[in-house]
C-alpha cells in the first residue's frame, strides 16, 4: 500500500526487531492516516528539495516494539506521528535545519548527532494534524541516560 508518492505502508511499518522477536507490527487505520500526514507533510518535502531518496530506518512502531527497542511506550511512533531517517551523502544537521526553517513539525531531533561526524546519528521527526509544538531538539547519550536539549 503506498502512503504518498515515494513511502509505502511497508517501509514505514517495517522492523527488524518485530520480525526477530515475532511482534505484530501493524497499525490500525488511524495510525495509518497519521502515517500518511507524515509522508505528505514532512518527507515527500523533504525528498523533494534534496533530490535524493529518504531512507527511513522507522516509521510506525507497536507500543511492544517500542519498549523492545528501548524507547517509550509514549513514543509518536506508536500512533504513526513520527518517522526517523536520513539521506545518503548530506548532513543530518543540514536536513534538520532545513525541516526547521521550512515545514510544519511536531518535533525534530537530530538523535545521537555529533557536530565532528556529520552523518552520525539520523533525523527524527514527528507531524501531529492539529497543535504541531516546533520543537528543535538533540538527543544524546550522557552517562547511559539520552538527554534532550534544545537546538539553537
Amino acid at each position: 500500500m503506498n502512503l504518498s508518492n515515494n513511502f509505502t505502508l511497508h517501509e514505514l511499518t517495517y522492523s527488524d526487531t518485530a520480525i526477530r522477536k515475532g511482534m505484530n507490527n501493524e497499525p490500525n487505520e488511524e495510525q495509518i492516516n497519521n502515517l500518511k500526514l507524515v509522508c505528505a507533510n514532512i518527507l515527500e518535502p523533504v525528498r523533494a528539495n534534496f533530490n535524493s531518496p529518504v531512507i527511513v530506518s522507522s516509521g510506525y512502531r507497536s507500543v511492544a516494539v517500542c519498549e523492545a527497542v528501548g524507547s517509550s511506550a509514549k513514543s509518536q511512533h506508536t500512533k504513526g506521528q513520527a518517522a526517523d531517517f536520513e539521506i545518503v551523502g548530506i548532513a543530518n544537521k543540514d536536513v534538520a535545519d532545513w525541516i526547521v526553517k521550512n515545514l510544519d513539525y511536531d518535533q525534530c531531533i537530530l538523535e545521537f548527532w555529533k557536530e565532528s561526524e556529520p552523518n552520525s546519528g539520523w533525523v527524527h521527526c514527528s507531524y501531529n494534524a492539529v497543535g504541531n509544538r516546533k520543537q528543535y531538539l538533540k538527543a544524546q547519550k550522557i552517562d547511559g541516560k539520552i538527554v534532550y536539549s534544545p537546538m539553537g
